[in-house]
Formats: structure tokens, sequence, C-alpha cells
């Protein structure tokens, strides 16, 4: 789906005059500002409720401009953003004087990508400058895939919402930090660990915490209302049946239970308030995953059980994004089965 040229004309005014814009991408839809003008970054804080020390990503038109909002472009960050610009890759490099710290939670550091959507890019283009964007949705919650997500969760907080039809990869992008000597994967994404090591010739490690503060780093994140519990692949691997055990004890305890079947047990009847059947392919989980999640909360689940998979290759940031939706969270309640 494409948007009219007039609605990105008439987004690019918007932005011009400090308002804010939902606009999609590759990974999910964005709250964009300019990402020049203090007041309209700090505003996305103000919307999402987002802590002011968490830094944002500033979205650009393509690898040429990548000079005009970092101090330095070491020869690592050119050869990523050669191979995977425009695409779901964030580089966090030495922060250029045209970024104000509002934009970076007070960093040195700022975190840039060229998103790989062709009204993201149209966007850019029509409004001449960096768009500052997180995930367009309350902290925390689960990011949107289509406008209507945004719509329904942010409404006149936004100022203009661009439709460009559902997100193709689904989940946000991968977070490289570039500035050492050996670049890190500071956030699993679209692009995946092996796509990197497979350019850059060595393995890179993924920390279980950042060193740098980034996005989606928070304990408890993209997290649904209901609350999550993780089966580990481990696990599963040995007794696939493990995750509609869990589901079931959850129900038969009182829970409206929500499970994440996965494609090897695909046809099995479980006794549960609602199933979601995962499709075989990880791109095709990574691409649901967050609709999957706001549909067992539309049906009413309060507990979502879901095995993790193997994290490698796109089921590493799927993983991920599991974990922190499982995360602590400081309002919950109550007792929920645990493995």
């Amino acid at each position: 789906m494409t948007a009219k040229t007039s609605d990105i004309e008439m987004a690019a005014g918007v932005l011009r005059a400090g308002g804010l814009v939902a606009f999609p991408t590759e990974t999910v839809y964005g709250l964009g500002a300019d990402a020049e003008d203090p007041a309209a970054v700090a505003r996305i804080f103000q919307v999402k409720g987002r802590p002011p020390s968490h830094p944002l990503i500033v979205h650009i038109g393509g690898a040429e401009q990548l000079g005009d909002w970092v101090e330095d472009v070491p020869a690592t960050a050119r050869l990523l953003a050669e191979h995977f610009w425009p695409g779901p890759l964030t580089l966090v490099l030495r922060r250029g004087r045209r970024v104000p710290l509002e934009a970076t939670g007070g960093l040195e550091t700022v975190a840039v990508r060229v998103p790989d959507h062709p009204v993201a890019l149209a966007l850019l283009s029509a409004f001449g400058g960096g768009v500052t964007a997180p995930s367009a949705n309350r902290f925390g919650s689960v990011s949107p895939t289509t406008a209507d997500h945004v719509s329904a969760e942010l409404g006149d907080a936004v100022d203009f919402v661009l439709d460009g039809g559902p997100c193709e990869v689904g989940v946000e992008s991968t977070i490289v930090d570039v500035t050492g000597e050996i670049p890190s994967v500071l956030r699993p994404g679209g692009v995946t660990r092996e796509d990197l090591e497979a350019v850059l010739g060595y393995p890179l490690a993924v920390p279980a915490a950042s060193p740098v503060r980034v996005p989606g780093q928070h304990p408890s994140h993209y997290a649904p209302r209901a609350r999550v519990v993780l089966v580990e692949p481990e696990k599963v691997l040995v007794e696939p049946e493990k995750v509609i055990v869990e589901a079931e004890l959850a129900q038969e305890l009182g829970h409206q239970v929500g499970l994440f079947l996965p494609a090897s047990l695909a046809g099995a009847v479980v006794k549960a308030h609602a199933v979601v059947a995962l499709p075989d392919s990880m791109a095709a989980y990574a691409r649901g995953l967050y609709r999957f999640l706001r549909e067992l909360d539309q049906q009413g689940c309060d507990l979502i059980v879901a095995s993790l998979p193997v994290e490698e290759g796109l089921g590493l940031a799927i993983a991920n994004r599991l974990r922190r939706a499982a995360g602590p969270r400081p309002s919950s309640t109550g007792t929920v089965p645990r493995q």
C-alpha cells in the first residue's frame, strides 16, 4: 500500500510545524518528529509516556546523509550501511551537532537508520531532514504494525497518521554499536546476527544487558495487557507438548489462557481460551508476532503461554521480544505458573 502524495506532503508539513506524524517502516510504525526540534522531540516522550533517558532513533533518507548526523563514520559503519541500508539495521555512532541531546537521552551517541519502506523514504525526502521516531505506541506496550494499531492506542495524540499498510518485517531494527573497535549487537532485530557476521567476517557478541542505553532495553517491553509465560526451547525440543500442558494447567487454575501453538503441534486440541497457530517460517512469525499478542488481548486473555524459538536467525529477535514481554511489571499481582 502506498500513501497519496498529498498525504505525504501534508505529513511533511506537520513535521515542519513541530507536530507528530505516525508513519510506516518495514519494521513497525514510528512516531516521528523533526529530529532537530527539541520541543517536538520532547512531545514524543510525553505522548508515549517514555522516560526521557531512553534514546530515540534518527531516521534519515540515505546512507550518504550519515555524515550530516554523526561526528565521524568509521569504516565498519560504512560497510554495514552499504550492505544493509535501506533496511532494518540501526547504527550507534558519536552524536553530531545537529542532533539535540533530547533525542539521545542525554548521551553523546546517536542511533541512526535508513528505513526500507517507500512511504517512509518519501516522507523523509519531502521533509528534507531527519525524523526522530520510536515505535508509535505507549511506552512498554506492544509495537504497532498497522495504522489501525496506532490510531487505537494513541488516538488524537498524534497529529497525522500515514497509512502504508502492514509492516513487512514486524519486529524492530537490529541495533549495532559501532563506536568501538569491535561492533556489538545491542538489540537483535530484522537483520540477523548471522547476516552481520557474514559481512564483517567475524563473530559478534550479543550481550544480555546492553552496556549502552538504546531503545527496547527496558526489562518489561513489547508487552500485552495479558501476562506472558514462556517455555524454554530445550523443554519443547524434548517434550513438544510441554507448552500445551502449561496452558491447560493455567486454564484449570482459572486463567483465561491464550496459547502460541507451535507449528509442530498443528491440529492439536487444546483446552484454552484462545489459540494462535504459529507459522513454521520465522519470517512469518516475526511479521505476525505483535498482531498475535494484540489479538489475544482483544479476546480477553489474561495469560499467554508461548514457547521460545531457538535463538538463531530471526528466532533471536523473536525470543528477545517475548522475553521482554514476559518481563517483571511493577504493577503485577497474583500468581501465575512458572517453568
